[in-house]
């Protein structure tokens, strides 16, 4: 059973949700054209109690420890410095490298060397949104897909925890957090192929329901879609924006784009935007040359998920000094080559929000 939920826009990047009886189709209304691209929106789903209509973008819990959230007056900013945590692959050609220490790493923001503060490399239980397209041309595809994306899921860590987005035109939460296989499917399942393609609001709405509602620190976004976003009310640069400000999860693309349903141009412009979403978060794009390929590559992205090194910092500018941060990050190791590193480009810091005490009120 679905449950509608239509979001817009608000001051500060915030979101007035609109509940109906019903169904739940995620889906993003214009910004204004005032509004700075950042600011777009977020996703939330009715629970009780509601969050706040005006809430702060949530710092990823990686970052600030606690997501931000609004409990009545008297909030302070915080201007410690955060904690940026990084979920990186290394790869040696095509091979994974599974064996580099701490010292073996090298951590760059805006060209300045950072200090490793934590470092961890074991399998780490992920929260994972399953985010797959349903418009008229996937009708066909989807039981392939399905398999596959149940397979991945079957193939990480038992402690993982996902939930099922299918879009169209419109995007629906068919199955909240949950690491029962079963349920799962039973969301997958709901195929109603119909209407146009709004990825780019479907993404953005998927990774603010891991930032504010996911229960592991690590979160990954599976996208899979056959065809260019045609629907959306955000652009591309907006979405990867949005995603960065949240210091969001990991974009895994997989693109169905072969067959003559598109042009050359057509598919042209899918791709670029699929591995610009998975270049700038850390992610990898596959694009298959047919559906039996799909299988391989869910194998493939849930090896790269449960490889991965997760690197902590304390970045040398203060969180209140605002605008994008550019990350680097270098391996390197005796008797190797050139070590390739694939993590997320960079993040806009959150100052985090904290509620002053009553001892600190009475100061005053």
């Amino acid at each position: 059973m679905h449950v509608p939920v239509t979001m817009r826009l608000c001051n500060n990047a915030a979101l007035v949700l609109l509940l109906t009886a019903t169904a739940l189709p995620l889906r993003a209304q214009e910004a204004p054209a005032q509004q700075a691209p950042a600011q777009t929106p977020s996703l939330q789903v009715d629970r009780d109690p509601v969050r706040s209509p005006d809430a702060e973008i949530p710092a990823a819990p990686s970052a600030a420890g606690v997501p931000l959230r609004k409990e009545g007056e008297g909030y302070v900013l915080h201007t410690d410095v955060e904690e940026v945590v990084l979920n990186a692959t290394v790869l040696d050609g095509s091979q994974l490298v599974q064996d580099l220490k701490k010292e073996n790493f090298q951590v760059f923001e805006d060209g300045r060397p950072q200090r490793i503060i934590s470092f961890q490399h074991n399998d780490l239980p992920v929260s994972i949104a399953l985010v797959v397209d349903n418009s008229g041309s996937m009708s066909r595809k989807r039981p392939s897909v399905n398999k596959s994306a149940l397979d991945l899921i079957e193939a990480s860590n038992p402690e993982d925890e996902a939930f099922v987005v299918n879009f169209s035109d419109e995007a629906y939460i068919d199955q909240d957090f949950t690491s029962s296989v079963n349920k799962l499917r039973d969301g997958l399942a709901h195929i109603e192929s119909r209407g146009g393609t709004a990825l780019y609001d479907a993404v953005v709405a998927s990774a603010d329901k891991l930032v504010a509602d996911a229960k592991r620190p690590k979160q990954v976004l599976v996208l899979v879609t056959d065809g260019e976003d045609n629907a959306s009310t955000l652009s591309l640069e907006q979405t990867i924006r949005r995603v960065q400000q949240l210091s969001g999860p990991v974009i895994y693309s997989i693109g169905l784009l072969f067959g003559d349903e598109m042009s050359h141009a057509e598919v042209r412009h899918a791709r670029r935007a699929l591995e610009m979403l998975s270049t700038e978060t850390g992610g990898i794009a596959f694009f298959p040359k047919s559906i039996e390929q799909v299988d391989e590559i869910a194998a493939e992205v849930a090896r790269d998920i449960r490889s991965q090194y997760t690197i902590g910092y304390h970045s040398t500018k203060p969180t209140s000094e605002p605008g994008f941060r550019r990350i680097l990050v270098t391996a390197g190791g005796e008797h190797r080559g050139k070590l390739t590193v694939r993590t997320r480009t960079g993040y806009f810091p959150v100052a985090r929000v904290v509620k002053k005490s009553a001892a600190d009120k009475d100061k005053k």
